[in-house]
């Protein structure tokens, strides 16, 4: 069986900056691979196409360049925030905002978005609404496990439905 849309794809992979040799970023491993539905639309389109009609024991390694990934860094999402945002109850919590965490926020659309803190200010937070891995370009190598239909459950759902629920 090939890779194709609504078959259900297990993988390892080891995602690394830019080439073979740059920094490990992730690794899937056999233990616990990368489940997914593929053509579901929820990973990057240009990994989807990279695997396309791979089959079961295949290897396969591939860039992709930040553009077709997670995109450049922004400047727009870089922003200034009122510090007063960040209180609850009057007061700033310390163990949520400090330099290097990452915040959920919302939107404008009431969207949930993550931001990292970069500076703290007596009355400012620089944050960082980038998604981690823009700017960056991604190597990806790894093995196709196992690949098979997915039940109408899971297209209807649009994800993969494990035994244990």
């Amino acid at each position: 069986m090939k890779i194709a849309d609504n078959t259900v794809v297990s993988m390892t992979y080891t995602l690394t900056e830019n080439d073979e040799k740059g920094t490990m970023i992730q690794e899937v491993n056999k233990d616990k691979p990368f489940v997914f539905l593929y053509g579901s639309g929820f990973l990057l389109p240009k990994f989807e196409e990279n695997i396309k009609d791979l089959e079961a024991a295949a290897s396969y390694a591939f860039s992709l360049l930040s553009d077709v990934a997670y995109g450049p860094i922004r400047d727009d999402a870089l922003m200034e925030l009122d510090k007063k945002l960040f209180e609850i109850k009057g007061k700033i919590d310390e163990n949520i905002l400090f330099v290097g965490n990452d915040i959920p926020m919302q939107n404008n659309d009431g969207q949930t978005v993550m931001g990292k803190v970069l500076e703290i200010s007596d009355d400012k937070v620089k944050m960082d609404f980038n998604h981690p891995l823009a700017g960056i370009d991604l190597y990806f190598k790894g093995e196709i496990l196992d690949i098979r239909e997915a039940t109408p459950e899971e297209v209807e759902h649009g994800h993969v439905h494990v035994p244990e629920g």
